[in-house]
């Protein structure tokens, strides 16, 4: 009887999608920054009532304002996770590195922005992530996320 738990229990762990949501430059803010774009919920408040929507999922979140360390995640977790979830911000629009990053690795990628950056400024209508990515998710808020665990499901 034990047995049978423990190989159950491996078996619910062992078939969890491990994902992890990379975030960019300026996302620590949210909450703070432009509400009238990116809404008044700080990130970490969404991520906590995600992971308790998403219990079958093993979701970790990442962020830096610093080019080089989002590269270094991507390669880090490139080669072992089911799933990379990236919001780049002003990177998606600058880095050929990041760009390059999710070009080089073996996990898929979903890039996500909060806004729909096709109705705000010209730059931000070129990215060097998305030619890589798996599929674009733009547009939605926060919501944005979801849509993308979602097509990892």
């Amino acid at each position: 009887m034990c047995f049978l738990f423990l190989c159950i229990n491996f078996w619910y762990i062992w078939s969890m999608k491990k994902l992890i949501i990379i975030n960019g430059p300026n996302l620590n803010l949210l909450g703070k920054r432009e509400p009238n774009i990116y809404g008044s919920l700080t990130f970490n408040e969404f991520f906590e009532t995600v992971k308790e929507k998403y219990p079958q999922v093993s979701l970790e979140h990442f962020q830096s304002n610093v080019e080089g360390e989002i590269i270094d995640k991507l390669q880090e977790t490139g080669f072992s996770y089911d799933g990379i979830i990236i919001n780049a911000a002003a990177y998606t629009h600058t880095s050929i590195g990041i760009g390059d990053a999710v070009k080089a690795i073996e996990t898929p990628v979903v890039e996500v922005h909060i806004s729909n950056t096709f109705d705000r400024e010209e730059f931000r209508h070129k990215s060097f992530v998305s030619p890589n990515a798996k599929g674009v998710i733009l547009g939605f808020g926060l919501q944005s996320y979801e849509l993308a665990i979602q097509s990892f499901l």
